[in-house]
């Protein structure tokens, strides 16, 4: 090839790579809405960079160099929600929801004959919005966040006709408007055969979402949003009830959902679920589940929240999607506490839309219990988010005979292998050595519900892991000395490397029940975190109380194997270590006192015997939500001592520490003052 041609063709693929690269950078930065991987796009970016080195006379003067992005609007504000939103618990069949009643009932002190009204709506597959109206007027409009933060996109869904600008007629003066924003299955198909086949959405909810977060709102408002309101934030106090709630946002125009109805028995509630899941393929919408919610308000806010959960709602999801395939083999993996799962593969079956070629055996017991082998013939469930997992044997293959043996040594490390009492499951013994676990942990630390690092999963964990430039969690936080190496790696490039250094910088603020459950204790969820976090206030103090098992014991919730855990953990020197080093690189929030005008603010409450008017777990809660601490057992730091029928020594250890009794009535009058 003569140089004129090759001249002409470096200069034809310079324009083609400006012209495509700029488009991706209009789908990232301006439409939030990528269409190629970052690995992809560096790619791109490095052949162009390649060409323009080695021929810089075709520099053109609109490169990809010259140009940062695209014409860039800021990032979406922030706004703080004014109460928080909560996520649902899910059931997954009747006997759930059963035993969701039965322990609202036992929280409120209800008898067996006693029922609530539940009101029972669709839940629609959208996303969560909280819509702020002060004096009647549309003051913001918030993505759900999490939970306490969120988006500002209130530009964004102005074109909404669900959503007014203004009240009309009887409103409070402060109220948050929750509800979801979604696309109608018509006009999600409409909007995808305007799009090219690479450039369309997965599904309606994928389609939502993108287009109610565009930094151009101009692309939001040509979307066909709708909403539908689900929920209240601040202020319910005008209304006694869902349904009369609901009743005012059809004075105010902003829909409900058509299908929502008053149910007064588990009968009434099982049934209107056949029904909408009956007919969810004709809605022009896309539903997952029914939710139901404790129609009275007053009685949601006595039975208040766990973790992030309202105790006064769940969300009965409709049947996960199933399939029929045939195991390939059955090998072992090791978790972040050792736990060795035995992990099916499987011949890849389609559930749902997505391609499965692994699922979860549970342990071994399930594995006899099944009477599972590799060959057989299985059924295969996927509900939600679960992971996949073998639910029953479909066809033995008469092929094989003998019995899947649990290892006497971890498969990972070759460390032995131990069943604690009361558990079926097998333990990898080397909880710092082996390497399995190590990930576990740094997977763990960087998930969703600990510092949620974008762009940070279990693939590029392993990765880095194994190429060494991590060995431990504090060492994401050095990883910009890799960088030279990292960019040469394949999936990545500079653009995926600055991605993830950002999602990482951005991480480093968290909240203190966040960074505890974030180390991956054993026993140590969600709830627990919190309640630590509540209970201790700073992590230098939980640290040095953690040797305290009467302290320990005497917080109400932890449980005998969360305080063994939490010993065990910070005796530990390489944990202490890793703390260490991680507050070096962390601002971790505490949680401050707040401040509460109550007779039992930042008191220590001990409850014993039975209440007649409240359940205890109530009258707990409702001592907490006071601003008072609750304790297990009496000690001098005591200050009263809750007292109802049949309370046993501990009004005789009370009397002697001379520690203030209140019966029932007393206390109900002083925390209700």
């Amino acid at each position: 090839m003569n140089k004129k041609n090759k001249d002409s063709i470096v200069k034809k693929r310079i324009k083609e790579l400006s012209k495509i690269i700029k488009l991706h950078n209009h789908h990232y930065y301006n439409l939030d809405n990528p269409k190629i991987t970052d690995a992809e796009y560096d790619e791109l970016v490095k052949e162009n960079n390649f060409l323009e080195n080695k021929y810089p006379y075709f520099i053109l003067s609109n490169s990809p160099n010259k140009l940062v992005g695209s014409k860039l609007k800021s990032k979406f504000q922030k706004i703080t929600h004014q109460s928080q939103m909560y996520s649902l618990s899910n059931a997954f069949n009747k006997n759930d929801v059963q035993e969701f009643i039965k322990r609202c009932k036992k929280f409120l002190n209800y008898s067996d004959e006693k029922m609530f009204n539940f009101f029972c709506e669709p839940k629609i597959d959208g996303l969560s919005l909280n819509l702020l109206y002060k004096n009647g007027k549309l003051f913001s409009a918030a993505t759900r966040g999490d939970g306490f933060i969120g988006e500002n996109v209130t530009e964004n869904i102005k074109n909404i006709k669900e959503i007014p600008k203004e009240l009309t007629k009887k409103y409070p003066d402060n109220i948050e408007i929750r509800g979801e924003v979604f696309i109608n299955k018509d006009d999600f198909n409409k909007i995808n055969q305007n799009l090219n086949f690479k450039d369309r959405f997965a599904n309606p909810r994928n389609a939502a979402a993108g287009s109610l977060r565009q930094l151009d709102t101009a692309v939001s408002h040509k979307r066909p949003l709708k909403f539908i309101a689900h929920g209240i934030g601040i202020n319910s106090k005008p209304f006694k009830t869902i349904d009369e709630y609901y009743t005012a946002l059809k004075m105010w125009n902003i829909p409900n959902n058509k299908l929502s109805i008053l149910c007064s028995s588990i009968e009434e509630i099982m049934k209107q679920y056949d029904k909408v899941n009956k007919i969810r393929g004709d809605l022009n919408y896309d539903i997952d589940g029914l939710v139901i919610k404790i129609n009275n308000l007053d009685l949601q806010t006595r039975l208040g929240y766990v973790g992030k959960n309202p105790r006064w709602a769940i969300a009965l999801k409709f049947s996960a999607e199933k399939a029929i395939t045939s195991i390939n083999s059955i090998d072992f993996q090791v978790g972040r506490t050792g736990a060795i799962t035995p992990v099916a593969r499987l011949k890849p079956v389609n559930i749902g839309g997505v391609i499965v070629s692994n699922a979860s055996l549970h342990n071994f017991d399930e594995i006899n219990k099944k009477k599972i082998n590799v060959l057989d013939s299985v059924e295969i469930e996927r509900a939600g988010d679960v992971i996949p997992y073998v639910t029953r044997l479909v066809k033995k293959n008469s092929k094989l005979n003998s019995n899947i043996k649990p290892p006497r040594n971890c498969p990972i490390c070759k460390s032995n292998v131990l069943k604690e009492k009361d558990e079926a499951i097998l333990r990898c013994s080397n909880t710092y050595g082996c390497s399995s676990q190590k990930i576990g942990r740094i997977i763990h630390f960087v998930s969703k519900k600990s510092l949620n690092i974008d762009g940070f999963g279990e693939k590029q964990v392993k990765q880095l892991f194994s190429l060494k430039y991590i060995n431990k969690i504090e060492d994401i936080f050095n990883l910009e000395k890799f960088k030279t190496e990292i960019i040469k790696l394949e999936g990545w490039g500079e653009l995926s490397f600055s991605n993830l250094i950002n999602s990482i910088n951005n991480s480093k603020k968290i909240s203190l029940d966040k960074f505890i459950y974030s180390l991956g204790i054993r026993f140590i969820g969600e709830v627990n975190a919190e309640i630590l976090a509540n209970e201790f206030k700073e992590l230098d103090i939980l640290i040095s109380s953690s040797n305290n098992i009467s302290l320990l014991e005497n917080i109400d919730g932890l449980g005998p194997k969360a305080i063994s855990a939490i010993m065990d953990f910070f005796s530990k020197d390489i944990n202490k270590k890793t703390i260490k080093n991680l507050k070096n690189h962390l601002s971790i929030s505490y949680i401050e006192n707040k401040s509460f005008d109550n007779y039992f603010s930042n008191k220590h409450l001990v409850f014993t015997g039975t209440l007649s008017e409240l359940s205890r777990d109530e009258a707990k809660y409702l001592a907490k939500t006071k601003g008072a601490k609750i304790l297990s057992s009496i000690n001098k730091k005591t200050d009263f001592l809750i007292a109802g029928e049949k309370a046993g020594s501990k009004i005789d250890k009370a009397t002697k520490l001379g520690i203030k009794i209140l019966n029932e009535k007393a206390f109900l009058e002083k925390i209700n003052l």
